[in-house]
């Protein structure tokens, strides 16, 4: 089952009902921490807080090496604006 979002459904998809809430799973987060969470409309795998306090969105990257082993995935972090200004970009 495809889990949204609150802020993907409300940018993108009004009509779309959410299953989750970025910003209130961002708020149980200690420092340096992070929960996995799939958000299929932003296309992201977790969210983090850094040890600074800042959101972060991981995404598998798309171009693995090919010295990278079959159980390994390489991720990024990145902001929540990233993510909506790429969905934006692709959606046009």
């Amino acid at each position: 089952m495809a889990d949204f979002s609150r802020q993907y459904c409300e940018a993108f998809d009004s009509e779309l009902p959410w299953d989750f809430d970025i910003n209130e799973e961002f708020a149980h987060l200690e420092p340096d921490t992070m929960v996995n969470l799939i958000c299929e409309g932003f296309g992201f795998v977790a969210i983090g807080k850094s040890a600074g306090g800042e959101m972060l969105l991981a995404e598998v990257v798309e171009d693995q090496p090919e010295d990278i082993d079959n159980d390994s995935q390489l991720i990024q972090w990145r902001t929540l604006d990233e993510f909506i200004e790429t969905t934006k970009n692709r959606k046009s």
